[in-house]
C-alpha cells in the first residue's frame, strides 16, 4: 500500500487528515440480538482488537461499556431507548436523517481530551442487504471499522472484507494497516498527513 493509498483511508471528505484509535480498554456490549448472535459479534470485535494489539476489559471506569452496538428493524426504534439520547447528541433528527436516506447502519464516536477514541457506537438496520449476511461477516466489517476512526468515505466503494476460498477474512491490507496503526511508537491520535507516510513505512 503507497503512502498516498493510506492517506484516502483517513483524509475525511473535507479534506481534512484525522487517525484516531482507542486510548482505554474496549467494553463492548451488544443490544438487539439473540444470545447466539451476541457471542458471534463479541468474537469478531475480540479477533480485531487482537489483530491490533489493543485490549479489552469487564468494564469501564468511566462508561460501564464503551462499544455499543444496537441492531434494529427501522430508525424510529432508537430514541425510544432508554436514556440514549444522553449518549449521542440530536438522536431524534440524526435517525430521521439515516430513515430519509435508507441508510442501513451508522457509528457515532466519542473522544477523550486528547482526542483518543474513548467510544464508539455502531447502529445497524437490519434491511434487506444486511440479513443476507452472515452474521459473522456482518460482526466483522463492523469491528473493522470501528477499531480506528477511518475516514467517512474510507469503505464507501470497498469492503473491509475479502473471500479467500470461499471464507470471508478481514482484508490483509487492512489488517496489516490497523496492526501498524497501533504500534505503540506510533501517535494515538493524528491530524497531519505526514502520518500516513509513518503507516506506510510499518507495513
Amino acid at each position: 500500500m503507497t503512502p498516498e493509498q493510506v492517506q484516502r483511508y483517513f483524509t475525511r471528505s473535507d479534506g481534512q487528515y484525522l487517525f484516531a484509535r482507542w486510548g482505554r480498554p474496549i467494553v463492548p456490549v451488544v443490544f438487539g440480538v439473540d444470545d447466539a448472535t451476541l457471542s458471534v459479534v463479541k468474537g469478531a470485535i475480540e479477533a480485531v482488537v487482537t489483530l491490533a494489539g489493543h485490549k479489552m476489559a469487564e468494564t469501564d471506569p468511566e462508561l460501564g461499556a464503551n462499544l455499543m452496538v444496537f441492531f434494529c428493524r427501522d430508525w424510529a426504534e432508537l430514541p425510544q431507548v432508554p436514556n440514549l439520547d444522553r449518549l449521542v447528541p440530536d438522536l431524534g433528527p440524526l435517525c430521521a436523517r439515516l430513515s430519509a436516506a435508507q441508510a442501513n447502519q451508522y457509528r457515532f464516536f466519542r473522544f477523550d481530551a486528547d482526542g483518543a477514541i474513548k467510544a464508539a457506537f455502531v447502529f445497524l438496520r437490519m434491511d434487506a442487504h444486511l440479513q443476507a449476511m452472515a452474521a459473522e461477516d456482518l460482526a466483522l466489517a463492523q469491528a473493522a471499522q470501528v477499531i480506528c476512526l477511518w475516514s467517512d468515505r474510507a469503505f464507501a466503494e470497498s469492503s473491509p472484507l475479502a473471500t479467500v476460498g470461499g471464507q470471508v477474512i478481514l482484508r490483509p491490507d487492512i489488517g496489516d494497516l490497523i496492526r501498524a496503526a497501533y504500534a505503540p511508537v506510533m501517535p494515538v491520535v493524528a491530524r497531519d498527513a505526514a502520518h500516513a507516510l509513518r503507516l506506510a513505512a510499518r507495513l
